[in-house]
């Protein structure tokens, strides 16, 4: 184990936000530019920009969306 378990919302927080920056900044600066010479540098910019927006939003607003997806969850009679 690299992390003690009182690190799993940050270290969630941080791969969560990693994974959804590169994928929407990505797919977002290629279909509004295209892919030319000057796309890497567009699209790094674009994460640059998202990724500490990302981390932020997701770092407050997960908890609060974890329990509300639990709300929303039918659970079987008891």
């Amino acid at each position: 184990m690299l992390f003690p378990p009182r690190y799993a919302p940050l270290v969630f927080s941080v791969l969560m936000s990693i994974y959804m920056s590169v994928l929407m900044t990505c797919l977002i600066t290629a279909i509004n530019t295209g892919f030319d010479e000057g796309f890497l540098e567009r699209w790094w910019r674009a994460l640059y920009i998202a990724w500490p927006i990302a981390f932020t939003l997701i770092l407050i607003g997960a908890p609060r969306l974890q329990r509300f997806a639990a709300w929303l969850i039918r659970h079987p009679s008891r």
